[in-house]
């Protein structure tokens, strides 16, 4: 055959290759319309189930994400979406709420001669309301404002002890500075005492010295517990970022410490930060009395509701009040374990409550609406509102979602003082007027508020108050003040990423 003479193709080459493309066609067509309908059915299903129960701020962010990114929104959803703790954990809440209050049964929330002001007395009904925890009497309560005298007086609480110590932190980690606390627990194991420690999960094992915190306290023999752990390959998984963000040692049902600090060396031992020679700053409360029963019953709680052990000394009767001891306190817990916001309402009942003057101590201060439109409103009424926060920041999204309120504060009337680096402010108080005072873990932020699980300390009386205002005038001495024409001159770019990072924080 010559090379140059070109057969036809056959009837059957050429079907085939017609028929290609429109089998193609087809295929395309129907995948095409599944996906248009699964996007329409996700959609309509978000539409019904992302704002149920939740601020429309934040509903609307999770709706934006899903809509026009549906795949990373529906995915971030199905892993962050719920802020609440499962059920079963909610209800051991509840049940151990119904222990603490026949526990407290006969305390009383209002006391017929005091020096507050008759406000004070809805708020403490409003907390026991939400929290279970009356108001308290006959206490005695002390601040620890220098680290190295914090670490000194829990080892030597500890040290104290003859039947048991209860320790909690978010973080707990083993290295140089810590180690006196562990070798004070590891004595303690030695003379018999029981020592319960619960550290949080992914709070801690993010440090350096978790593995060797955990190392330790199985060769000393303490009783622990990972709180709210996520090990899907165990079953135990709920929200990764819900988190259990307490801090309290219990001596014995005699001595409480609570406040900001965790159980870590101040550099919080990172490489980042030693570089930066970055130093956490925080503060601590010494307790005494029938308040100690109730931080004592958080970590039951807690305890609880990692372990179905109900360990009885948080269900004893409270101790009969010392006269010798003048001050009120209540705890407040809070976190998703509640149905509502139990530190937010404080906080805005306190602002609103407010006639003279309110300093607030926050390291990460992102208010939601609430929060912000109190505290506005009390500069806007009269009240001396002032608010320190550090200089810089340890997390960098935070620290610029923070610094987008700073204007709307200055413009109100409020002053902000920049406590000076090296220095990570990370303590956590409020003091109202001249006798109401709030000191313990939680931040002034939408996690703290819905996602973590907190404890807050009210106090009633002008010691601790006084105590307050000192550590209050030590930071002011050592900060700048922000006015709001230097505010107002920051860069573009400084302003852009600010107001970038506080549409971050509505995604709860």
């Amino acid at each position: 055959m010559p090379p140059d003479v070109l057969l036809p193709a056959s009837d059957a080459d050429t079907s085939l290759r017609l028929s290609l493309p429109s089998d193609l066609s087809d295929a395309s067509l129907v995948v095409a319309t599944v996906v248009a309908v699964v996007d329409v059915v996700l959609r309509v299903v978000a539409l019904a189930v992302v704002p149920r129960d939740r601020r429309p701020s934040s509903a609307m962010a999770w709706l934006i994400l899903i809509f026009f990114v549906p795949s990373l929104g529906v995915v971030a959803y199905l892993l962050i979406g719920s802020p609440k703790l499962p059920r079963a954990r909610r209800e051991k809440q509840a049940s151990m709420n119904r222990l603490i209050e026949e526990a407290a049964r006969g305390a009383d929330d209002v006391v017929e001669e005091h020096p507050w002001p008759p406000w004070v007395e809805g708020v403490t009904r409003l907390n026991h309301a939400l929290g279970a925890m009356p108001l308290l009497s006959s206490n005695d309560a002390h601040i620890i404002a220098d680290y190295h005298d914090q670490l000194r007086e829990l080892a030597e609480g500890v040290a104290k002890a003859q039947r048991y110590v209860h320790v909690e932190f978010y973080i707990l980690s083993h290295d140089d500075a810590t180690a006196p606390v562990f070798a004070a627990m590891e004595d303690a194991v030695a003379r018999g005492v029981t020592v319960r420690v619960l550290l949080d999960h992914i709070g801690s094992w993010r440090y350096p010295g978790y593995k060797r915190a955990v190392a330790e306290l199985d060769r000393i023999g303490v009783q622990w517990r990972l709180m709210l752990p996520v090990q899907p390959l165990k079953g135990r998984y709920q929200r990764p970022d819900l988190r259990n963000h307490r801090k309290l040692v219990v001596v014995d049902g005699e001595t409480a410490f609570v406040g900001s600090l965790n159980l870590i060396d101040r550099t919080y031992d990172k490489r980042a930060t030693i570089k930066r020679g970055l130093l956490w700053q925080d503060l601590l409360v010494r307790l005494h009395g029938p308040v100690v029963h109730e931080v004592d019953a958080l970590f039951v709680t807690d305890w609880y509701s990692e372990t179905d052990e109900v360990v009885s000394q948080a269900t004893d009767h409270l101790a009969p009040p010392d006269p010798g001891r003048r001050l009120h306190c209540q705890v407040v817990p809070s976190g998703p374990g509640f149905e509502g916001q139990n530190n937010l309402k404080l906080f805005n009942a306190l602002l609103y409550g407010a006639s003279r003057r309110v300093s607030i101590t926050s390291p990460y201060f992102v208010p939601d609406e609430s929060l912000l439109t109190a505290v506005t409103t009390a500069a806007e009424r009269g009240v001396e509102v002032e608010l320190f926060v550090g200089a810089i920041g340890d997390q960098v999204l935070v620290f610029h979602a923070q610094r987008s309120y700073y204007e709307a504060l200055l413009r109100a009337g409020v002053r902000i003082w920049l406590y000076p680096a090296p220095y990570v402010l990370h303590a956590k108080h409020m003091s109202v007027d001249d006798d109401v005072a709030v000191v313990g873990s939680s931040n002034m932020d939408i996690r703290s508020f819905e996602l973590d699980l907190e404890l807050t300390l009210l106090v009633l009386g002008r010691e601790l108050t006084d105590e307050l205002r000192r550590v209050e005038d030590d930071y002011r001495s050592r900060s700048t003040e922000l006015t709001l024409e230097a505010w107002s001159g920051r860069g573009f770019w400084r302003r852009l990423a600010d107001d970038l990072a506080r549409l971050t924080s509505a995604v709860q």
